[in-house]
């Protein structure tokens, strides 16, 4: 288990990352999610151990990873902008990763490069940019790691190899009890892909949760009466977000759900229901209680945050 215990990174007088603490289980696929500037890359790279905390910890089932090379050999991290040794090839690059990870497997290095169809001795610097985004995706699936962590690692992939390279993630989990951090600007994408979502701003930690089991206090219900009505009958729950078609009216509160759903029940409805919030519902309304609206997060109608 991945564990960080009051995370703090600084540079200069910029907070990046502020007192953040949680837990990352084996075997799981943890997604990061946040407004620009968040901090998500920035907390990948303290649990890689490419930087050093300001203060707090970061621990690997009780070992650090800042300097430890023994735990950075079970970790295969694949960075927003890609490096690639100069001139080299994906042949050599291989080399340079078995040298480095023990567990680097050939076989699975050529399968995988014949199911992407990647020139293998070609100079990487002439692929293109979702080309290059395959070939360190090989790499870090060939080291075998127990740790494998992507930073908006499916940008610039066609839909077909963003399924491939998921499918081979869950194959990882399943079959050897990866554990994956994914860091990505799609709600939608990390929706239907993690088990466990953290929602960051500002370099703190917003909301972290289940994804099937959103911890949250927001709730949404359809309601619908007999009678006519207006949002003005609702004021008592203050609602966040309010629609209405006809007989039947939508809303989105924050409070207690079980005591706003007794208080709608004596209003003598017709029908009521508790409905599932959507991660895009969760995630524009928490950060919106920070200070964050809609316009200003670039927030799609797809489910997705534009790049920064």
């Amino acid at each position: 288990m991945i564990r960080t215990e009051n995370l703090t990174k600084n540079f200069d007088k910029t907070v990046a990352l502020n007192n953040l603490s949680c837990s990352i289980p084996d075997g799981s696929i943890y997604g990061l999610v946040g407004s620009n500037g968040a901090g998500k890359s920035t907390f990948l790279r303290l649990i890689t151990g490419i930087y050093r905390p300001t203060s707090g910890s970061i621990d690997y089932d009780g070992k650090a990873v800042f300097d430890n090379p023994e735990i950075k050999s079970r970790i295969a991290f694949v960075p927003d902008e890609l490096y690639f040794a100069s001139q080299s090839s994906l042949n050599e690059m291989a080399k340079l990763y078995s040298a480095i990870y023990p567990g680097f497997s050939y076989d699975r290095f050529k399968n995988l490069v014949g199911t992407f169809t990647l020139p293998r001795n070609s100079n990487i610097n002439t692929f293109s940019k979702g080309m290059r985004r395959q070939a360190a995706i090989i790499l870090a699936l060939s080291a075998m790691p127990d740790y494998l962590f992507f930073d908006e690692s499916f940008d610039g992939l066609d839909p077909i190899i963003r399924n491939l390279v998921k499918q081979l993630i869950y194959n990882d989990v399943a079959e050897r009890g990866t554990t994956v951090i994914i860091s990505s600007h799609s709600l939608r994408e990390l929706e239907d892909t993690c088990d466990q979502l953290a929602l960051l701003h500002k370099g703190g930690l917003v909301l972290e949760s289940d994804v099937q089991n959103l911890k949250t206090s927001l709730y949404k219900v359809q309601i619908a009466f007999s009678q006519p009505f207006d949002k003005e009958q609702f004021r008592e729950l203050d609602p966040l977000e309010y629609s209405q078609n006809g007989s039947v009216a939508v809303l989105i509160a924050r409070g207690n759900k079980d005591a706003a759903v007794e208080k709608l029940k004596a209003m003598n409805p017709t029908l009521l229901d508790v409905l599932p919030l959507t991660l895009e519902e969760v995630f524009i309304h928490e950060l919106s209680a920070l200070g964050y609206s809609f316009n200003s997060l670039g927030l799609d109608f797809q489910g997705g945050i534009e790049h920064e």
